[in-house]
């Protein structure tokens, strides 16, 4: 039950930066939050080579990902039409959209390729997209690529157009080792990793009593 005293409830979401200046391109935010969000941290230790095996030894950062799934719904919208008009003519297009052409290279570029290509330049270089930061509190700012990206459409208005679909999003976070520490992403994914280490700290040491033990064998 909502009222006065009730906490506004944050949204999760996608922002789009220039990779280079950090400027904002693009903030895309939820509609609904997804009730579950699922992350898998594979740890990134050496490999056994030689006489002796390093099992304690960190080549860097684990290899982090998180899977959600969020549904995106124009059926409250259509209750106003005259407050609505893109939604009537497009449904919820232009959302799915928005979340789809980050990974779409841009069309200028490619046409712009394609004209190079026509005038005989060898090599051309991948098109550089905008950084996607993923959002999940304050807490939770840090660089990613999407590595799998599915949409399911539900309901279709009389023109077709989808009025209600789910997003499912898996997204693996990107690191030092993969952007560089004079990067901006790689600025932002540090934040990350020192805002864990000062959560972790707020945990305390716990005590070898509370596991049963008075010392160590």
């Amino acid at each position: 039950m909502s009222g006065p005293l009730s906490a506004k409830l944050l949204r999760g979401g996608l922002i789009l930066i220039d990779p280079a200046s950090g400027a904002v391109q693009r903030v895309i935010s939820l509609q609904y939050n997804p009730e579950t969000l699922t992350r898998t941290l594979q740890p990134q230790a050496t490999e056994s080579g030689g006489p002796f095996s390093e099992p304690l030894r960190l080549k860097g950062p684990p290899t982090e990902t998180f899977k959600l799934e969020a549904e995106i719904d124009a059926t409250d919208q259509l209750e106003f039409p005259d407050q609505h008009p893109k939604t009537v003519s497009s449904g919820i297009h232009p959302q799915l959209a928005a979340l789809e052409t980050i990974v779409y290279p841009d069309s200028d570029t490619l046409i712009q390729n394609n004209t190079l290509l026509s005038l005989g330049t060898l090599e051309i270089a991948p098109t550089v997209a905008p950084l996607t930061l993923f959002v999940w509190s304050k807490e939770r700012v840090v660089p990613v690529r999407i590595t799998d990206f599915s949409i399911t459409e539900e309901a279709f208005d009389s023109a077709l157009n989808p009025i209600r679909a789910k997003v499912s999003l898996s997204l693996k976070v990107l690191h030092v080792g993969d952007l560089g520490f004079n990067d901006k992403g790689g600025h932002l994914y540090m934040v990350y990793q020192q805002r864990k280490e000062r959560l972790a700290a707020d945990a305390g040491l716990g005590s070898l009593a509370s596991l049963g033990l008075s010392g160590l064998p």
